[in-house]
């Protein structure tokens, strides 16, 4: 949060929660989910949006009436005096812990009683300073939807800083992705938490006072039990531009690999901004390829620049499909969401908006199972032979990172499928 361009050093970063928003859309007769069914869904939570027009005081910011003021004695107790066994997450910003609350009087409640709840706690001379801290309470505490965490309280006691939050069990969707030993998240997972996403920041740019969020990423995409997506981590947002204003004006803050260029270039902040960063997380997705990944050579660095010579072409998008889905993705599908993502990291004039980001994932073929991650269903037309390498799929490195010589039809990053192979994108398009 706010530790520009440095990555942070997550334990489990499950933030989380005790209540969720399942997701009832009904897919229509075609089996397509319509945005006329996303619209009654949210129309049934209550969403609250905030005013960020002008700078508030931070007594007035400390004053919401939809936070609680906790003492440090009171987290001190909630999170079994912080200790070790109740750690879920650490960073740049300090460490997240594991407490317990309870549900009615938000007291500090004994393990395994009461609500479960996330609790950060700041290091003094962390990357992430009392202004973000302060920004994620002013947001957080005036914001809700239910594709944003739900900050429940802070604390401000002496050089204590913390926050509140729902617990969220299933944690972030980069350990989903990116964490050695995790179990692959299924195509239908992996559309299911892209649409919870886009609501979240669709539900931001559209709001009476728009909000950039300006540091979507991966692990900034917290997961309940039902693995509805929810966003985090405030402290880098900015409210948008208003009047005749085209963008905002802002030092260069964010996540290398996630930022778009003109915004690093200019420091110019525009939701596009944020469409950008969402179609890089949409590669990732794809792929199950990190944004940003240091360790491997040349092109393979930087995820959009080896990705997009293959995302127009149905032909060729097996490349850099994920090898750990096993070809378990419905052709048709892979290659509107490598459209889209191709469309989102395209200038930023021609990239669409959050509102037509959603609509068109809404337009997908409804998957098949969007409930667990050990069964994704019957839903590729793509060969069933299974990879040769899928007994250390989880595990896989590139094949230049293992000094092997990397054949010049081969995906240098993601997919070991020999040149030979005929793509599955190559076959009719017509059922699943």
């Amino acid at each position: 949060m706010g530790n520009c361009w440095t990555r942070l050093k997550k334990v489990d970063a499950s933030f989380s929660s005790h209540a969720t928003s399942g997701d009832t859309r009904i897919p229509d007769k075609n089996g397509y989910f319509s945005a006329a069914s996303s619209l009654k869904t949210n129309q049934s939570e209550k969403l609250m949006s905030g005013n960020f027009s002008s700078p508030r005081s931070e007594g007035d910011i400390l004053s919401s009436p939809n936070l609680k003021a906790f003492t440090f004695s009171e987290l001190r107790n909630a999170t079994r005096n912080f200790r070790p066994d109740s750690l879920i997450g650490e960073g740049g910003f300090g460490c997240v812990y594991k407490g317990w609350i309870d549900e009615h009087t938000l007291e500090a409640a004994r393990p395994g009683a009461g609500m479960v709840v996330a609790v950060k706690k700041l290091k003094p001379e962390g990357f992430q300073g009392h202004k973000e801290w302060l920004s994620e309470v002013d947001y957080l505490g005036q914001l809700h939807h239910p594709n944003l965490v739900k900050l429940i309280g802070f604390c401000l006691d002496g050089d204590n800083r913390l926050l509140v939050y729902e617990y969220m069990p299933k944690g972030s969707l980069e350990n989903h992705l990116f964490r050695r030993g995790a179990r692959p998240l299924p195509w239908a997972l992996r559309i299911k938490v892209a649409i919870g996403a886009a609501r979240g920041l669709s539900f931001l740019h559209d709001s009476e006072q728009q909000v950039i969020y300006r540091d979507f990423k991966a692990s900034n995409i917290l997961l309940d039990s039902e693995f509805n997506a929810k966003l985090s981590d405030f402290g880098l947002a900015k409210a948008g531009p208003t009047g005749d204003r085209t963008h905002v004006s802002t030092q260069v803050m964010g996540t290398q690999g996630y930022a778009a260029p003109e915004y690093m270039a200019t420091g110019r902040l525009t939701t596009k901004c944020d469409v950008y960063s969402f179609g890089v997380v949409l590669l990732e997705l794809l792929s199950g390829c990190r944004a940003l990944d240091k360790t491997k050579v040349g092109v393979e660095q930087n995820l959009v620049d080896w990705a997009k010579p293959y995302l127009g072409d149905r032909r060729k998008l097996f490349r850099i499909m994920d090898i750990k889905l096993e070809g378990q993705y419905p052709q048709k599908g892979a290659y509107m969401v490598a459209v889209l993502a191709l469309q989102c990291i395209s200038e930023a004039k021609v990239r669409p908006s959050m509102a037509e980001v959603l609509s068109t994932l809404e337009q997908l073929p409804a998957p098949r199972d969007a409930t667990s991650p050990s069964n994704s269903g019957p839903q590729s037309l793509s060969s069933p032979r299974k990879s040769p390498l899928r007994h250390n799929a989880p595990h896989l490195k590139s094949p230049l990172r293992n000094n092997h010589g990397s054949p010049v039809n081969m995906s240098p990053r993601c997919s070991p499928l020999p040149p030979h192979m005929k793509s599955p994108l190559a076959k009719s398009q017509g059922g699943r």
